[in-house]
């Protein structure tokens, strides 16, 4: 199923039509595994109306992957031509040149960093290629790979490729309101779950079967023996990583709840000395984010050492708190029996403390939230002191306007000491935090409720020109911000 992606393919069909630097285009595309890539660039190619050659480096001998190249090369033009044994990359791309020659073509090189493991010459040919063949060709290469860190290299300095893109996109997983595309029969309130525990990953998202309940997906898809679920937090570090046990380590502690150094070393049972290292790799993954409070100035955030490590992936939380001791199991046949309650009885905190308040900052994040807060917000995120902690910060510096919010995944209404606890204490103690008075800013506050809130509640909120946002709210802005139908 190909679902949105509007963006990355006006992106895409932008490249084909531009003439300059070209008319030759040097295009990369990348993003972490499973984010879609391969869907995106073949339904890019389809609707192009161009004829392209879609090839995948694999983990082959490198006059193997020439081989196959070529011959991927000769079935999308319908040539029939022997295949050559190219000796070197240097022959390849002169063939491709010559057979491209004159002719609009889209030469898509995905997994390209498994070519330059099997051959550390590839990419300084492939510069030489596109400097003396193709820049000056109607041929548009589009280059991508799953390994997010080493795809980041090839735009740095220190790489052959340095300087020669004429364009580069960062694919990042689907937005929520495509999420009812995906599963139209469910409620939003399932909808935020799914969000939870899967997040905007196509691949994720194919999992679930629409036509069943989240309660029978768990059991049935992810929970099944054999279920290739349980395997993926090891698949996501297998190709990345030489020793994957620390990092399982780490990502156990952090799925754990534990965010700080000194908790993360304490669960992990690594020194604190070696645990940086093993973050910073993961952050380059991106499975791990550092985030610092909101209110902190960007000179703050530069010195401050308040941050906290949490996992960036949907998935990994979900896999780390509740399926991380089934995956472990030996008898798989009473493995969803006796992980099933848990997940059951703590589903509801799960989804609160993760995709609610992240729908919440999401909400507060829109270019079209402006008009309901009256400001744009520069910085959107949370605060937490060793005083306080506010799910939602969004903070506009230059007029020194100021949202706080409170989330809360109740299935009944949100009663009125909720509302004033905000107000009346966690406000003050966020502004002596951040050593100001509340004459020094403009201050909203805003209550983000799944079913809303009691009258008393509204009230007290209204009277201090405060914001109620409900489930059906969030979901249809948020639906609407993409185009998505409510």
């Amino acid at each position: 199923m190909f679902i949105d992606r509007a963006a990355e393919l006006a992106f895409l069909n932008d490249v084909i039509t531009r003439e300059h630097p070209g008319p030759g285009q040097f295009v990369m595309l990348y993003g972490r595994r499973r984010v879609g890539k391969t869907a995106l660039l073949r339904a890019w190619a389809e609707q192009s109306g161009l004829p392209f050659t879609y090839w995948v480096a694999e983990k082959d001998p490198a006059p193997l992957q020439r081989r196959k190249l070529f011959a991927e090369l000769l079935q999308s033009l319908g040539t029939v031509l022997p295949v050559p044994a190219f000796e070197s990359w240097a022959e390849l791309w002169r063939g491709v040149a010559q057979l491209t020659a004159g002719r609009r073509h889209l030469l898509i090189l995905d997994e390209l960093p498994y070519a330059a493991e099997a051959d550390p010459a590839m990419l300084s040919s492939l510069q030489h290629a596109w400097d003396q063949l193709f820049q000056r060709s109607q041929t548009v290469i589009v280059i991508c790979g799953s390994h997010v860190r080493t795809m980041e290299l090839l735009l740095g300095r220190q790489s052959p490729l340095f300087g020669r893109m004429t364009g580069q996109w960062h694919l990042l997983p689907l937005a929520f309101g495509t999420l009812r595309e995906f599963l139209p029969r469910w409620s939003p309130e399932e909808q935020v779950a799914a969000y939870a525990i899967v997040g905007g990953i196509p691949a994720y998202l194919s999992w679930l079967n629409p036509r069943q309940s989240l309660t029978t997906n768990i059991k049935h898809v992810m929970l099944a023996p054999g279920s290739l679920v349980l395997a993926e937090a090891a698949f996501l570090l297998q190709d990345e990583v030489r020793e994957p046990r620390p990092y399982l380590a780490v990502l156990q502690a952090l799925g754990n709840g534990h965010h700080t150094l000194k908790e993360i070393a304490n669960a992990s049972m690594i020194a604190t000395a070696h645990l940086s290292f093993y973050l910073s790799q993961l952050q380059e993954l991106r499975l791990v984010e550092r985030r610092l409070p909101a209110t902190l100035t960007q000179a703050e955030q530069r010195r401050s050492r308040m941050g906290r490590y949490h996992l960036s992936d949907p998935f990994l939380r979900f896999y780390f708190r509740f399926l991380a001791p089934a995956a472990a199991a030996g008898n798989l046949s009473y493995r969803s029996e006796r992980v099933l309650p848990g997940i059951q009885s703590g589903l509801r905190a799960f989804v609160g403390g993760s995709a609610w308040e992240e729908l919440a900052r999401q909400w507060a994040d829109r270019p079209a939230a402006a008009d309901t807060l009256g400001f744009l917000p520069q910085a959107v995120g949370s605060h937490w002191s060793r005083k306080v902690q506010v799910d939602v910060v969004a903070v506009d510096w230059q007029n020194r306007q100021l949202l706080l919010g409170e989330c809360k995944w109740t299935a009944d209404p949100v009663d009125r000491k909720v509302v004033r606890e905000l107000i009346e204490q966690k406000t003050p103690l966020v502004l002596a935090d951040m050593e100001a008075s509340a004459g020094d800013w403009s201050i909203r506050h805003a209550l983000f409720a799944r079913a809303g809130a009691t009258e008393a509640a509204r009230e007290t909120l209204a009277a201090h020109g405060g914001l109620l946002v409900d489930l059906d709210q969030l979901y249809d802005d948020l639906g609407a911000e993409h185009g998505s139908p409510a």
